[in-house]
Formats: structure tokens, C-alpha cells, sequence
């Protein structure tokens, strides 16, 4: 299983929030944070090469918080060491 550290987790984000501009003109499938978080799984799903079992499912409509508790979900047991991922999220968001 893939793992993820701390570190590129964070980098991951900050780029995500340096690029938000050009994300939401060619991504535009809600929100600014829906839109960014959506980036935020499908990077790390390529990143944590998950199949198409472990990627996340959504019924209806996914929102921020949809957005948000899968990207914690999966993160929940890739982390290669313990960190807190929200932070981060919350920095790329704001």
C-alpha cells in the first residue's frame, strides 16, 4: 500500500492553492471548495494508486464536506506517519 507523508501532503495542497486560479477556469464543477477538494482526491487517488475499489463512491450530488471526509477517509490508513491532514486543507481553502 502507498503511502503518503506530511510533507508531500502539504506540498500537495499548496500547490493545489498556487493553481487554484487556472483549477477553477478549465474545472468548474461547483464551489471554490468543492472544486478544489475534487482536484485535491483525484490527485491523491493517482497519487496513492488506488483502484477503483478503494476510490471513493458518491450518491447524488458530492459537496465540500462529501469532498472532505473522503479525502480523510482514505488518507486514514496511508499516512506514513501520524499528521493531521486538515490543516492543510483548511490552508489550501482559504
Amino acid at each position: 500500500m502507498t503511502k503518503i507523508t506530511e510533507e508531500e501532503f502539504a506540498r500537495i495542497c499548496q500547490q493545489i492553492a498556487t493553481d487554484a486560479d487556472i483549477i477553477l477556469k478549465h474545472n468548474r464543477i461547483g464551489t471554490r471548495e468543492e472544486t478544489l477538494l475534487w482536484m485535491l482526491l483525484g490527485v491523491l487517488i493517482s497519487y496513492l494508486s488506488l483502484s477503483e475499489v478503494e476510490a471513493p463512491c458518491f450518491t447524488g450530488v458530492p459537496v465540500e464536506k462529501t469532498y472532505r471526509q473522503a479525502i480523510l477517509f482514505i488518507l486514514k490508513d496511508r499516512k506514513a506517519h501520524p499528521f493531521e491532514p486538515e490543516k492543510y486543507i483548511d490552508k489550501m481553502l482559504s
